[in-house]
């Protein structure tokens, strides 16, 4: 029987949501040449306008997710859509770095809450056995196409309108996915889009989502207590920093180690993330299909996350790559590892806090953040004293100690959540 798509609409804007907040960040970073001369920023200027957006976006991560789950995925994401929106829109009117600095806290302040309320929006459309595929789509299959196409349209569009309107048109963009969502997004139990037998469909599953009533999260003290809680921290912690330095660092190393020209960095760096977009939906209808095939949801997501440990590792041997292209082939393998980890990863959370998956999602993200910030500090320095391979070695062998923790912490089956 048919059972309807309009969920799938909504994993749809989901995913839009969160390529939109990694497109709206690197504008930026892409046209910070351009925007610093203009100006007339110092990189000491610059970099404390990167490290604002860092800052914000790793205390409203939590933050953001508590808003989210209090209020619900409807108001709760909405809003933090149209605070980033604003901040995007008011790039274009800086006139000095610390104006600068500002917006790009508040930018970094609305983007925090965008994870948590996707996946909090997941959990509500979707039954277990389609969750983990969903929200693939929605989250980081979302944030790799954002981080793929944002570099050359921004480029085109800036040339077109200049930095300045660069912002207002992603601002525009923001501001039409928010008329959008507040327009279709309710419960399933509420809404007039999705048919009967879908609304069923959805609501059926006893492992299923919370889609006919918004449910209060668990307190502060509960959530804290927890001894999964405290290992999917620790697992952001440690492997949130292997993803920055893919973002970050990869440029460097290619015209570093590589001898690799602007040009070709522009033309072949992009792969890696493009890999981890495909990869995200591809490992979420891996463990989704093993919860239709009778497995619990907990043993799936961690049988694809163990797979996807134990692929990192090939990571390493780009150190030793022949030539440029290899090199990034060898890297794309632990991207696609990544979205095969982190689509079941925060599936695992979901299915384990259905009330409280934005407080937990947003918690992690802000150690994740942390992890981070500290870790591009320490590779600056093992960089600048040894070189790129013990990073490469490190960010190979994480994720199997990170498979370690989640399988000594997160155990049993899920209590009230």
């Amino acid at each position: 029987m048919r059972t309807g798509v309009f969920r799938w609409f909504i994993a749809g804007l989901l995913f839009l949501a969160s390529a939109l907040s990694f497109f709206d960040r690197q504008v930026l970073s892409v046209l910070a040449p351009r925007i610093l001369d203009d100006l007339s920023m110092s990189n000491i200027e610059y970099s404390h306008a990167v490290s604002a957006f860092t800052l914000g976006y790793s205390v409203m991560f939590t933050l953001g997710g508590r808003l989210v789950d209090y209020l619900g995925t409807r108001l709760g994401l909405g809003l933090t859509v149209i605070v980033w929106t604003a901040a995007s829109l008011l790039h274009a009117a800086v006139r000095s770095s610390t104006q600068l600095t500002a917006v790009r806290f508040l930018l970094g302040a609305g983007e925090g809450g965008c994870f948590p309320g996707a996946a909090r929006g997941v959990m509500e459309w979707f039954p277990a056995r389609e969750r983990a595929l969903a929200m693939g789509i929605a989250t980081t299959g979302g944030s790799a196409i954002g981080a793929v196409a944002a570099p050359p349209v921004i480029v085109w569009i800036a040339g077109e309108v200049g930095w300045r309107g660069a912002f207002l048109a992603t601002g525009l963009l923001g501001a039409v996915w928010a008329a959008l969502w507040f327009f279709f997004y309710r419960l399933p139990s509420q809404s007039r889009f999705t048919t009967e037998a879908e609304r069923r469909h959805i609501l059926s599953d006893p492992a299923g989502g919370s889609g006919s009533v918004r449910r209060a999260p668990l307190g502060w003290r509960t959530l804290l207590s927890r001894r999964d809680v405290w290992g999917f921290t620790a697992t952001r912690f440690l492997l949130d920093p292997v993803f920055y330095f893919y973002m970050f660092w990869i440029p460097q190393y290619l015209h570093r180690e590589r001898g690799a020209s602007l040009e070709e960095i522009g033309r072949l760096a992009w792969i890696p993330f493009l890999m981890l977009g495909l990869s995200s939906p591809v490992g979420g209808a891996a463990s989704d299909a093993l919860v239709r095939r009778g497995w619990s949801a907990s043993r799936a997501r961690k049988t694809v996350m163990a797979a996807a440990a134990f692929l990192t590792p090939a990571s390493v041997a780009a150190l030793a790559a022949p030539d440029m292209v290899w090199a990034l082939l060898l890297m794309s393998a632990l991207m696609f590892a990544h979205g095969f980890w982190m689509t079941n990863y925060m599936t695992l959370i979901g299915d384990r806090f259905p009330s409280s998956v934005g407080t937990v999602v947003g918690i992690t993200g802000t150690f994740g953040g942390l992890g981070g910030f500290l870790s591009s500090l320490l590779v600056g320095r093992v960089v600048e004293a040894y070189s790129f391979a013990p990073v490469f070695v490190v960010c190979g062998v994480l994720y199997p100690v990170g498979l370690l923790i989640i399988l000594a912490t997160v155990r049993g089956a899920p209590r009230a959540a």
